[in-house]
């Protein structure tokens, strides 16, 4: 005897307003995010091809745009550089202090303050870093030259101001802090409780059990805070261009007077007086920052995809 089995009939949901409401909103501010991304890269490369195709000698002091903008990449790639070796074991100690050793009330006065530091105004960090820090770092620069003078990186002659690329390094430092910490305490309060309360009741210390369960786990979220923090010291202006004292010149020299500097700042203090084939010159500079930038978001971007389904355990 043959049984009619019914196939089950698929029972849609109705139509609500704020469903649609919201789905066409996001899909609008989605492709509004696209469309300025792809006018801003339009605009720039558009801008930028007179400074390409122009006379060598017509461009910075006649040696060509590539010339010209390669010790701009390098101040820019230097400065980010040194402040992410100030600001990332900094952050990562904070992090740490703030999610797994701090008291419940500490640890939150302090999670406020690393945030509230995230809305400063990069100008601020710029007066204090040309008002305090300069002054304040200067006779120990000094020492460092005195001392340490035979390492390349801290040759003299000393800057007597204090206004130097370590300087600057200190400042971007700062200013990262905030984005690097708060990201990287919220990947340790995402460990798996389990995993730790196995680590200690194996007999672990708590610095045993954060070396096995909790950096490991946070791995692919410190990198990827690092990675933001870069993005954001290398398109730094303001700070950059009221402490450094600036020079077009690839040097690794930390403490001298003569500072290459960032594309940022250069185009912050050459603009205004940049004319005709000048301003694409710098319009040019800007697109290879903003290539450099995008460079390192998608970079940011892979990371946090490969690490998005990790789960402590592989």
């Amino acid at each position: 005897m043959a049984i009619d089995v019914q196939e089950p009939t698929q029972v849609k949901a109705p139509s609500r307003r704020g469903d649609k409401v919201f789905s066409t909103s996001s899909l609008v501010a989605g492709s509004i995010i696209l469309a300025v991304l792809a006018a801003v890269a339009i605009f720039l490369i558009a801008q930028s091809i007179p400074a390409f195709i122009a006379d060598p000698s017509k461009v910075g002091k006649g040696e060509g745009f590539w010339a010209y903008v390669f010790p701009l990449v390098f101040g820019t790639v230097w400065a980010a550089a040194l402040a992410l070796l100030i600001a990332v074991p900094f952050a990562i100690g904070i992090a740490l202090f703030i999610s797994h050793f701090a008291p419940r009330k500490l640890a939150q006065g302090l999670g406020y303050i690393i945030d509230l530091l995230a809305a400063v105004p990069s100008v601020v960090f710029g007066l204090w870093g040309i008002t305090v820090l300069a002054p304040a770092v200067q006779p120990f620069f000094s020492w460092l030259v005195d001392n340490l003078g035979w390492i390349p990186i801290f040759e003299g002659p000393v800057s007597g101001t204090g206004r130097t690329i370590l300087t600057v390094a200190i400042v971007l430092g700062v200013m990262i802090l905030p984005i690097i910490t708060a990201i990287t305490r919220e990947i340790f309060l995402q460990t798996p409780v389990l995993h730790e309360e196995a680590a200690l009741a194996l007999g672990a210390t708590r610095w045993e059990m954060i070396q096995t369960a909790v950096l490991p786990f946070a791995r692919p979220g410190i990198i990827s805070a690092t990675m933001l923090g870069l993005g954001r010291a290398l398109g730094e202006t303001m700070a950059v261009a009221m402490v450094l004292s600036p020079s077009v010149i690839i040097s690794f020299a930390l403490l001298q007077s003569q500072n290459p500097t960032t594309i940022a700042a250069n185009i912050a203090l050459n603009f205004p007086e940049a004319h005709d084939l000048g301003v694409n010159v710098l319009i040019a500079t800007g697109l290879i920052l903003f290539l450099i930038t995008l460079l390192v978001n998608s970079l940011a971007r892979m990371v946090i995809n490969r690490g998005k389904d990790f789960s402590g355990a592989n």
